[in-house]
């Protein structure tokens, strides 16, 4: 509103005012010509205001950042988390392979020992059965008993004939090359169990398996049907079975004869297996040919449970049983002892393959 009480014109003067001369508009009497604008803020920030003094810029005294730095600037807490983390992890693969390492090294189902090979030998002798008893053993042994099952030939002629086969080589052989027939005696009814053939193919079989002896280059076997063999593999009846390999401890057993370089498989444990074998007769038959083989190629000795819980070796007595003290029982001054150790029943040399 004007003096007068009427309205004012945008833009115009009040009443009495002085227009502002030439010189003033230009700054004259009261300095360089100024903005009006704010001090501290302009209402145009592209507008240059070229009476003022610009202040120098201070010097930057942070040095740049290093990879290290922005990449912990960018990811915090995250930066630091990361590394340990892939320590951590480091450090369990690493433990974890150690501990498999040492696992695999105290595994009780690795290939037990079947002791060393006998150097000492004259050839003779009957190889496998406990030495004589003094008649202070305890005979009666639950696990040595001849589990029930299938007929058998109690008594045969106490003569072989060879089943007829050859086989090629197997292993390496680079000590020595065994050879063998398979052999039958004559009055063995083999007609329940697939026949003389069947039983040869067993044999064959078991031998070639990588599991078996053959896994030891030193040794090779090869099947004849002509000529003297190095071993006879002999399927043979229960009476001729203990002539020829003993029975003063009154177990049905099987056994190497070193005089006639006999492997006498006793039919009635290869038709009705062991108790320790739980049944499972095929094992028991795989275990039957490889321990008296075993025999054969130098393994004299009969080895113990060695590991609690862990695989028989093949060389122990697993007819007898797979506890120690079963064994033991059987012999006392033999090599197992009574340390209440038990193993689970294993048909192979190198069960691991």
């Amino acid at each position: 509103m004007t003096e007068q009480g009427g309205p004012r014109l945008r833009g115009s003067m009040p009443s009495g005012a002085r227009s502002p001369s030439p010189f003033e508009a230009k700054g004259g009497g009261y300095g360089p010509a100024r903005s009006h604008q704010p001090l501290r803020a302009q209402w145009d920030p592209t507008t240059r205001d070229e009476g003022r003094a610009r202040q120098p810029r201070p010097e930057r005294r942070t040095k740049r950042q290093s990879r290290i730095g922005r990449f912990a600037a960018n990811y915090g807490w995250r930066a630091y988390a990361i590394p340990i983390l892939l320590a951590v992890t480091a450090f369990v693969v690493v433990d974890a392979v150690r501990s498999v390492d040492t696992a695999l090294a105290a595994d009780p189902d690795r290939n037990p020992g079947f002791g060393e090979l006998s150097h000492d030998s004259d050839g003779t002798g009957v190889v496998g059965v406990p030495p004589r008893g003094d008649g202070s053993f305890d005979q009666n042994v639950p696990t040595g008993v001849l589990p029930p099952g299938g007929n058998f030939s109690p008594q045969g002629a106490g003569e072989w004939h060879v089943v007829a086969g050859t086989t090629p080589q197997i292993g390496a052989g680079t000590e020595r090359v065994f050879t063998y027939t398979v052999e039958v005696e004559n009055g063995v009814d083999t007609a329940s169990y697939g026949g003389d053939q069947s039983f040869a193919v067993m044999v064959d079989q078991t031998l070639a398996n990588p599991k078996s002896w053959t896994q030891d280059p030193r040794f090779g076997f090869r099947r004849i049907d002509q000529g003297e063999p190095d071993f006879r593999v002999s399927l043979t009846s229960t009476m001729t079975t203990r002539d020829v390999c003993g029975y003063d401890i009154p177990l049905d057993t099987s056994c190497n004869n070193l005089n006639t370089d006999r492997v006498v498989l006793n039919e009635a444990r290869w038709v009705r297996g062991a108790v320790s074998y739980q049944g499972d007769v095929g094992s028991y038959r795989q275990y039957l040919i490889n321990h008296e083989v075993g025999h054969a190629i130098g393994y004299e000795q009969h080895q113990p449970c060695e590991t609690d819980g862990g695989l028989a070796p093949v060389m122990m007595q697993q007819s007898f049983g797979t506890a120690n003290n079963d064994i033991a029982t059987l012999d006392p001054e033999g090599v197992v002892p009574m340390d209440g150790k038990v193993c689970r029943f294993n048909p192979w040399p190198y069960p691991r393959g």
